[in-house]
Parts: structure tokens; sequence; C-alpha cells
């Protein structure tokens, strides 16, 4: 049996049962694996852009000895298509531009998607507003810490909903749980600031004034 990660078990944890998932830069399909072991999903369509990651899937899919998993070489959504009856997206590991490109590149096979979960170490709050204004919510996030490295996990379903920018930059999900993580993210977060504070010429005090204001309301977050 496969064992994943933390970022990547906290993934498989929000995939819903019986979906038919496409996993968008799938490395070396550990995850898949996993949903398929688990009997969690019906099927996969791993993708990667790297021959060698795939290579290495196909080797972890023999070792496991697990049907129903489609591996293939992609760009993003460029080899999904319409009969593969895909109702779930997953991306992890991908930068937000990346991301947000992918998606907006191939928004017509985003019809029949009912849920997207995303994973990305930048551009969070770009992802969450992309999302939210093409036709998705946000229906779950959680943090997760590894390697010292906390992670967003996001989960977006089909619909919509109305968010402020404290939400769609830190989380409304996230802000209402409050857990350790988040105030560390926001600490962590505030700590940054002030190292780049400190290191602003005096010529440039509007820029330390901005940072400083900055940090006084992600600090109102930590009530």
């Amino acid at each position: 049996m496969i064992n994943l990660s933390k970022r990547l078990k906290c993934i498989a944890d929000m995939v819903d049962d019986d979906s038919i998932i496409a996993d968008i830069g799938c490395d070396h399909a550990l995850l898949d694996i996993y949903l398929l072991q688990n009997k969690k999903i019906k099927k996969s369509i791993a993708c990667d852009i790297t021959k060698g990651a795939l290579d290495q899937a196909r080797r972890n899919v023999k070792l496991n000895n697990v049907n129903n998993i489609d591996l293939r070489i992609a760009d993003g959504l460029d080899n999904i298509k319409k009969d593969d009856n895909i109702n779930l997206i997953v991306m992890s590991g991908l930068g937000d531009s990346k991301i947000i490109n992918i998606l907006e590149k191939d928004r017509s096979k985003l019809e029949d998607v009912d849920t997207i979960i995303i994973q990305s170490n930048v551009g969070v709050d770009k992802i969450r507003k992309y999302l939210t204004n093409i036709g998705y919510f946000i229906f779950d996030e959680e943090l997760i810490k590894e390697r010292n490295i906390i992670y967003t996990v996001i989960k977006f379903k089909k619909g919509y909903k109305k968010y402020n920018k404290n939400e769609l930059k830190y989380g409304p999900v996230l802000l209402n749980k409050k857990n350790e993580l988040f105030r560390e993210l926001l600490i962590n977060l505030i700590k940054r600031n002030e190292r780049i504070i400190s290191k602003i010429p005096k010529s440039k005090i509007i820029k330390k004034i901005k940072l400083r204001i900055k940090n006084k309301k992600i600090k109102r977050l930590l009530k």
C-alpha cells in the first residue's frame, strides 16, 4: 500500500468518493494509486508534462498492481477529453500563474467538473480570486506543515458565493478555523514584513508606512 506525505494525504482526504479525477502534474502518481487502492475513486487520468515522471509513475502502477489509471503526457488539460467524464480536477505543487493559465486555456473543459482541489505554494489569494470569479466557491481549506513549510490545500465546488478582500487573501474557511497553523502562517508573514521594513532606506518612508499598516491589519486577524 502507498504511504502518502502529509500534503498528499490532505488532498486525498478532500477527494469525493466515486469521482473520476484528472490529476494534473501527477508526478509519480502516488496520490492516484493511493485513491484507487482505497477504492475512493472510480478512475484517474494522471497527467504530467515530464516523461521521466510518467515513466516512474508507470513503474509505481505496476508495482502496486492498480487498475483504472490512465497515464498521459500532457501540458495541463491538453489531453483531457469530454468523453473522459472527469468531474474532479487535482492540481498540486504548481505555481499560481501556471494553475490559472491551465484553467483559463481550457475553460470549456470545466463544464462538467464539479470539484477542483488546488495546492499551490505561492499566490493562493490569486487562485481563490480566479476560481471564485469563474463559478466556483470555497468549500474547504486546510493548512499542512511539512519539512518546515506550511502548505495550503483548497477544495472548490461549482457555485457562487461573494467574498471580501480578507477572505480572498487569507481564506474564508481558514479565517473561521483560526487554528495554530493559521496563526503561525500569519506570524511568519508579519516577521517577513518586518525584515523587509528593516532593509528599506529612510528615503522610502511611504513604503515602510504601508508595510506597517499591513502588519497592523494582520495582527488584528490574530485576535
